[in-house]
């Protein structure tokens, strides 16, 4: 019996931080053993806000090689560009016409913007480019034309997958038949928020981010910059209200753990120890995956094979489906 499909598309704007490794990249590669597991770059979602080819290019790259670092498998699992799969776009079209207005006014990107358009005294559609407006529905086709039956996604991301099925399900309703699958969100419910070095949610808008694959000095640098209190080194500190030891427990063992708390409510241990402390935590976990890395980034001809390879085999999977899809719409004469 063939295994359900689960997909997962990573956008390609710059070097992932410890959130989206913690949140995002290990849990994707997790299902790998379990499902048939399809990645793919969505570098043609990027093109809302990069607008310049080369930042593109090198993110993209990036992307990759942090993927592959991180231990996916061009062996077990696919891994393809978007961009590389021009079916994508075929059912985009398709799909457009059984997409309504109001479900794209309903996208919580597209509000987000009209909010804040209001907020400063804009027009509502300041900045708003149609490929932001109608970002659920691309997304929607990388979804349905693979027939995912799964798609990990982050709690503020259902609304996208539970858009897919909306689309879908008009698809099916106007054929009389069952031509695309409906896709489930996966969250993972003990994925755990990772702060970032002010004691807020790490994400790049609040610039406040550990890019996963820095060099040991830098990654040193911003373990030293997490905000802390103004407690002495003779107090006791406490363990579980405090941004750095936040941060260790995600990457310490148990005995690890167990071991700095005690230092921490002992007191005679500064600020300085325990970031030293979480900089060799992070270091030991990262360093193998980053030697990868930069080996990759040094020579991108392997990243290259790898999704031109994975790009043929999409296309085989794509045109299937949208050969079907072509046959039961009127498309096909043949």
């Amino acid at each position: 019996m063939s295994k359900e499909i689960a997909l997962t598309g990573i956008k390609p704007t710059g070097m992932p931080h410890l959130g989206n490794y913690l949140g995002a990249i290990k849990p994707a590669l997790a299902l790998a053993e379990s499902y048939e597991a399809r990645f793919f770059i969505a570098d043609y979602h990027s093109l809302n806000t990069i607008k310049n080819p080369e930042d593109l290019r090198n993110y993209t790259y990036e992307i990759a090689a942090c993927w592959l670092a991180c231990g996916l498998d061009p062996e077990k699992v696919l891994i393809y560009r978007q961009s590389d799969v021009p079916e994508t776009f075929e059912l985009t079209t398709m799909i457009m016409a059984f997409t309504s207005k109001g479900l794209m006014n309903r996208a919580h990107a597209y509000k987000a913007q009209v909010d804040q358009n209001r907020a400063k005294g804009k027009p509502e559609d300041h900045n708003v480019n149609m490929g932001l407006f109608t970002y659920p529905v691309l997304m929607a086709a990388d979804i349905l034309l693979f027939d995912a039956n799964y798609v990990p996604v982050g709690k503020d991301q259902v609304q996208h997958i539970e858009m897919a099925v909306d689309i879908a399900q008009a698809v099916n309703r106007n054929y009389k038949q069952e031509l695309l699958t409906l896709p489930k969100p996966f969250v993972s419910e003990s994925t755990q928020v990772v702060i970032g070095s002010d004691g807020r949610k790490m994400s790049k808008s609040y610039d406040n981010t550990i890019p996963l694959f820095i060099p040991e000095k830098k990654l040193k640098k911003l373990c030293n910059k997490i905000i802390t209190n103004s407690q002495t080194v003779e107090e006791p500190k406490d363990p579980d209200n405090c941004n750095v030891f936040t941060l260790y427990k995600l990457f310490a063992t148990d005995a690890q753990q167990a071991a700095l708390a005690a230092r921490y409510r002992a007191g005679g241990m500064g600020w300085g120890e325990a970031k030293a402390e979480l900089f060799n935590v992070l270091n030991a976990k990262i360093s193998p995956m980053r030697e990868r890395y930069n080996e990759l980034m040094a020579d991108k001809s392997s990243i290259d094979k790898i999704l031109s390879d994975g790009g043929v085999k999409a296309r085989e999977l794509a045109a299937a489906k949208i050969k079907s899809l072509r046959k039961v719409m009127g498309f096909d004469f043949l």
